[in-house]
């Protein structure tokens, strides 16, 4: 007997009644009058302020600085991770040799580097790109690895029966199939980046929506740092769920 399969309109009443529920708890704490406004704004007034800083305009040329670092130390990381990843699939000794060093650098937080950056590359747009980058390497080479790793052993024998080559292999089957493997670990990657490029430019400088957090947190501008959040929340979903959108028809396509 085949499991029965979810309702599809699940994936949307859900995510919508789980929001319903945050909010009416949000509301109901700071109707109570039991938590300062400073400390935590009502919803009423996080959403005032949101429709009017997007209103006026003057969050989206930070937003844009913000995601296009993003974007940039998502693809730096991605085209570091993506031929490490090959080269550990195909090669035991280099994969034995180098996963040992992979895991420890794990242990060192991101933000530690930060200083580092900044005495070698400066302020400004680069050592944020480089931070995301720093960010988004590892689970899109673990994604990467795994999606080659699980790509379907018959397929590929099938493969060099018919005459092809490493290339061709690697091009024309094993890339393809772990494709969605690959599409999930940049989807991961792009949300860690946007956070790498917010905290970079709050710690290194730079003109982004980080550095419109520190503005407003210096001037107790509460509502105003929910407001922002909340932009950079809904951008990081957007994105997510287009890439997990591009994950799921490349997985199902015929």
């Amino acid at each position: 007997m085949r499991p029965q399969q979810p309702w599809r309109g699940t994936t949307v009443t859900a995510p919508v009644l789980l929001a319903v529920i945050l909010l009416l708890g949000w509301w109901l704490t700071t109707s109570l009058g039991s938590v300062p406004a400073y400390l935590l704004p009502s919803p009423g007034d996080v959403a005032g302020r949101l429709v009017a800083d997007l209103a006026v305009g003057e969050l989206w040329p930070y937003l844009g600085l913000t995601l296009a670092e993003a974007f940039g130390g998502c693809l730096l990381g991605a085209a570091v991770a993506l031929p490490l990843a090959v080269a550990i699939h195909r090669s035991r000794w280099f994969s034995a040799a180098v996963q040992p060093f992979l895991g420890a650098t794990q242990a060192i937080p991101a933000i530690a580097l930060a200083p580092l950056l900044v005495l070698w590359v400066g302020y400004g747009l680069w050592p944020v790109i480089l931070l995301c980058s720093l960010m988004v390497f590892f689970p899109i080479l673990v994604s990467a690895v795994l999606g080659l790793r699980h790509v379907d052993r018959d397929v590929l024998r099938a493969a060099r029966v018919d005459g092809a080559d490493t290339v061709r292999l690697l091009t024309e089957i094993e890339l393809p199939l772990a494709w969605p493997a690959v599409l999930a670990g940049l989807r991961n990657g792009f949300t860690l980046s946007i956070t790498g490029a917010v905290v970079g430019e709050m710690v290194m400088g730079g003109r982004g929506l980080g550095q419109v957090l520190t503005v407003q947190r210096d001037a107790v501008d509460t509502a105003g740092m929910f407001a922002t959040i909340v932009v950079l929340c809904l951008a990081a979903a957007g994105i997510y769920s287009l890439i997990y959108a591009l994950e799921r028809h490349s997985r199902f396509a015929d």
